[in-house]
């Protein structure tokens, strides 16, 4: 199971993604990894998942399906993301 999440450094919720980011990694162990949607990579995965607002998490699974998302500034809590990482 990967965690993926779209966002903007450079925004005004940049700075508590980037900890929550930090904080989810340190206590579960699991990568999160960042996706600008501004980069080539990052429109393309947009356009896959349909993410039209940041940031947004998504739990993928190892087929590429999307079995869980938030989106917004609403980060979710920690265990609901890491009911995922351990499925």
């Amino acid at each position: 199971m990967r965690v993926v999440c779209v966002w903007r450094r450079e925004s005004d919720y940049g700075r508590m993604v980037e900890e929550w980011i930090g904080e989810f990694e340190r206590r579960s162990g699991a990568e999160v990894e960042s996706v600008n949607p501004d980069t080539r990579e990052g429109a393309s995965l947009c356009r896959a998942y349909g993410v039209v607002e940041y940031p947004t998490l998504m739990a993928i699974d190892k087929d590429g399906k999307a079995v869980a998302d938030w989106r917004g500034q609403m980060l979710p809590r920690f265990d609901e993301v890491m009911y995922w990482v351990l499925k």
